[in-house]
């Protein structure tokens, strides 16, 4: 499998409903083993951090046994406007 910010995002955005997805490849190399993600979506509503984060581990297993880092962010609607707001 290849690993590509495209298709993590379109990954996340399906399974998510995600009002929106920032992925960005954090490699040295730019080689796809690094990740930061963000993700917004209603899903989260009433999830503590460590249950939204499951969330996403569970969305990316596979893609997960070949990535070696992920940087993960996960808001609601709400939390997002309030953060753009800052």
């Amino acid at each position: 499998m290849v690993l590509t910010v495209d298709r993590i995002r379109e990954k996340l955005a399906k399974e998510f409903a995600a009002i929106h997805v920032d992925v960005e490849d954090t490699s040295a190399s730019r080689c796809s083993t690094s990740f930061k993600i963000l993700v917004v979506s209603s899903q989260f509503e009433g999830k503590p951090l460590l249950q939204r984060h499951r969330m996403v581990n569970v969305c990316l297993a596979e893609e997960l046994k070949e990535i070696h880092a992920i940087e993960q962010k996960t808001l609601t609607p709400e939390q997002w406007e309030k953060q753009k707001s800052q």
